[in-house]
C-alpha cells in the first residue's frame, strides 16, 4: 500500500515538474582543460547560442527550456567514459555532445550504447565514430569524416602543387589509424602514391626527423594529421629549413581546434600550409551567419568573424542543437530511444552550415557530405581565410 502511494506521489511530482517547465538537459563533455585548445569552448558557444534561440521561441515539448550541463574530459578517454556515465544518469538528460578528440568518442561507444544515451558529434572526424557495429546506433555526426577528407587532401595536392607523391604524418591514436586507412583507399583511386607514413605521439617535441624521412623518400607534399601543438611544432621545424627543403603541408583540421597560430608564430609566414574546413563565417552574407555572429558578439565579446576561434565547432554545434530540439519535439518526449528514432525521421531544415533535406536517415547518421569540404589558409593574426579558388557549397 505504502509503495503504491509513494509511486503515485512520485508520478504526480514528475508530472508537476514537467508542467512547470522543468528543463530538458543536453550534455557537453569536451576538452576544456586542454591548455591550448579552443574547440571545446567553440562547441559550447554554438550550443548555447542555439539554446538561447530555442528557449526564446518557447523551448521544447510545449514550454520546457533546454539546459546545458558541461563536463571536462581533458582529452583523456577514461575521464570521457566516466563523464558520459555521470551525464547519462541525470534526469531528463537527452543527449551528450563531444569535443574534437576522436579517440574519446571511439572509447565511449560501448558506454553510449550500453546506456542508450545519444552521443552527438560536432567535431570528431574518425570514421569509426559512426561506422561501427552497434545497432541501433546512438551516434550522430554533423562534422567532417576522414573518408571525405582523405581524397580531398590528395586532390588539393594535385591541383595546387602538382603533387602525386605524398608523405603522411599521423598521431598514434584511433584518429591517426582512421586517416591511414582512408588515405590508403583514396590513393588507390586517385593515381597518387603514398611514399610512407610516420607516426608520432601527442606531446612529441619535434616531428622534424619524420618529416625529413618522408622528404627523402620522395614526398612532394606532406599530409598532416595533427592538433595544434604538434602541428605548430612541425611548422616551426619546416620554417627552420632552407627554402628548397620546405614541402607544402596539407593539414587536417585538428590544428584549428586550438592556439595554432600563436604557437607557430612567425614561422607560419614561411611555410605553405592549407587546412581542410567545412564552414566559414567569413562568408557571412546569410542571415543565419549574421544572427550567430551577433549572438557571439553579445554573449562572448567576439567582434567579428575574424575573431571567432575554431569556427567549425561553433557552426556545427549550433546546427546540431537545433536538429536535436526538433527531434525532441517530434518524439514528444525526453525518452532517448524515441528521440533517437526521431532524429532519423526529421524533415528539411535550413541550417547555418547547409540546408538539410533529411539531416539523418536510418542508414545515414552523417548530416554533412564531401560536398561541404574546402580548404583555407591561416593569416599571421590567426584568421582562417577560405581559398577563393576552391569550389564550396
Amino acid at each position: 500500500m505504502f509503495k503504491k502511494v509513494f509511486c503515485i506521489i512520485g508520478l504526480l511530482a514528475s508530472l508537476h515538474a514537467h508542467a512547470a517547465g522543468a528543463p530538458v538537459k543536453i550534455g557537453l563533455d569536451a576538452e576544456f582543460g586542454h591548455k591550448t585548445s579552443t574547440s571545446a569552448q567553440a562547441v559550447e558557444q554554438g550550443i548555447r547560442i542555439a539554446i538561447e534561440e530555442v528557449n526564446k521561441a518557447g523551448g521544447v515539448l510545449g514550454g520546457r527550456p533546454l539546459e546545458l550541463v558541461t563536463k571536462d574530459n581533458r582529452a583523456v578517454t577514461a575521464i570521457g567514459k566516466d563523464n558520459l556515465r555521470e551525464l547519462a544518469a541525470l534526469p531528463d538528460m537527452v543527449a551528450v555532445f563531444g569535443g574534437k578528440f576522436s579517440p574519446v568518442y571511439v572509447e565511449c561507444l560501448p558506454v553510449a550504447h550500453e546506456l542508450g544515451i545519444l552521443l552527438l558529434d560536432p567535431w570528431g572526424s574518425a570514421d569509426g565514430i559512426i561506422d561501427h557495429g552497434f545497432r541501433p546506433s546512438y551516434t550522430f555526426r554533423l562534422s567532417l569524416k576522414d573518408a571525405w577528407a582523405a581524397p580531398a587532401f590528395l586532390k588539393f595536392g594535385k591541383d595546387m602543387h602538382q603533387a602525386s607523391r605524398f608523405g603522411v604524418l599521423l598521431p598514434n591514436t584511433a584518429w591517426g589509424r582512421s586517416n591511414k586507412a582512408a588515405l590508403a583507399k583514396a590513393a588507390a583511386t586517385q593515381n597518387a602514391t603514398l611514399v610512407g607514413e610516420r607516426w608520432f605521439n601527442w606531446g612529441d617535441a619535434s616531428l622534424l626527423s619524420q618529416y625529413q624521412e618522408l622528404r627523402a623518400a620522395g614526398a612532394q607534399a606532406i599530409v598532416l594529421i595533427a592538433n595544434e601543438v604538434e602541428g605548430a611544432s612541425l611548422v616551426r621545424d619546416v620554417a627552420s629549413l632552407p627554402n628548397d627543403q620546405r614541402l607544402p603541408i596539407i593539414s587536417h583540421w585538428g590544428i584549428t581546434g586550438g592556439e595554432f597560430a600563436r604557437l607557430a608564430g612567425d614561422a607560419l609566414r614561411q611555410v605553405d600550409l592549407a587546412v581542410i574546413q567545412t564552414f566559414s563565417f567569413m562568408d557571412y552574407e546569410s542571415s543565419g551567419a549574421r544572427r550567430v555572429l551577433a549572438a557571439a558578439k553579445r554573449l562572448y565579446g567576439v567582434e567579428s568573424a575574424t575573431q571567432l576561434r575554431s569556427p567549425v565547432g561553433v557552426a556545427h554545434a549550433y546546427d546540431l542543437t537545433h536538429l536535436l530540439a526538433q527531434a525532441i519535439n517530434k518524439a514528444g518526449s525526453t525518452d532517448r530511444k524515441k528521440v533517437r528514432d526521431a532524429l532519423e525521421r526529421l524533415g528539411p531544415y535550413k541550417g547555418l552550415v547547409r540546408t538539410y533535406d533529411k539531416p539523418f536517415t536510418v542508414d545515414r547518421h552523417e548530416a554533412l557530405s564531401s560536398a561541404n569540404v574546402f580548404f583555407a589558409r591561416y593569416t599571421a593574426d590567426d584568421t582562417l581565410i577560405p581559398l577563393k579558388n576552391e569550389k564550396r557549397r
